[in-house]
């Protein structure tokens, strides 16, 4: 089973590193960081650099394929032509189309969202309602017949739990959250909008859109 994991300028690691290292336990299972041309993609930490070991023309039929999200890099991402493209001509014979976090605003710019019920990181909720699809801002995954979405950075590692599941069996999917040892107990219970007071989140919202604002003012450097 082929597995793409795209990588782009500005992406968010864990947006894709998480997942990566449940679906490398899948048997049989091939994955591929991919992007316009094989080489380095700096993050949006600008310190961690990730490499895509293949371009889009190389991967023409993956059997997943899974778009991160980015602090800095979404809307870059959007605009990229190369990718978009690549998006829709591989959709219709992928098992299995994913997003992790700003993730799902690509699959909404490649047209793939529409009229369908989706999630993404809390603070992008709206956006993804304006390109579309149908906000599902109370839950973690969602999935619409062979398309999976999920919410902010973390939520891409139970996306990839519940897709081993699906492919695997609950077994495997078993196995695999032993492996890494997931079992979740943070010290703070803050990781979603509803657990936090108003003054908390209005000063983390402004602080992700200011983020995103200077993103997409400034010139591509990586």
């Amino acid at each position: 089973m082929q597995i793409a994991i795209v990588v782009y300028p500005g992406m968010t690691a864990l947006d894709a590193i998480g997942p990566y290292e449940l679906l490398r336990s899948m048997p049989d299972s091939e994955i591929r960081f991919v992007a316009e041309a094989p080489g380095k993609v700096v993050t949006d930490s600008g310190v961690l650099v990730l490499g895509a070991t293949h371009s889009f023309d190389e991967t023409p039929s993956p059997d997943i394929v899974l778009v991160p999200g980015g602090s800095n890099g979404t809307v870059g991402a959007m605009n990229d032509k190369a990718l978009i493209t690549w998006l829709q001509a591989v959709h219709p014979t992928t098992a299995w189309t994913t997003s992790v976090c700003s993730g799902a605003l690509i699959l909404a710019m490649a047209g793939l969202l529409k009229g369908l019920p989706a999630t993404t990181h809390w603070v992008c909720q709206d956006v993804l309602g304006s390109m579309g699809a149908i906000p599902q801002p109370d839950k973690r995954i969602v999935h619409a017949g062979k398309i999976v979405t999920a919410a902010g950075v973390s939520a891409g590692i139970d996306l990839a739990l519940w897709l081993v599941g699906e492919i695997c069996g609950p077994e495997q999917a078993e196995r695999s959250q032993l492996e890494i040892e997931y079992d979740p107990q943070p010290p703070y219970d803050a990781g979603h909008p509803s657990k936090v007071s108003p003054e908390m989140l209005e000063e983390v919202r402004n602080k992700l859109v200011a983020d995103a604002q200077k993103a997409t003012m400034a010139t591509t450097s990586w």
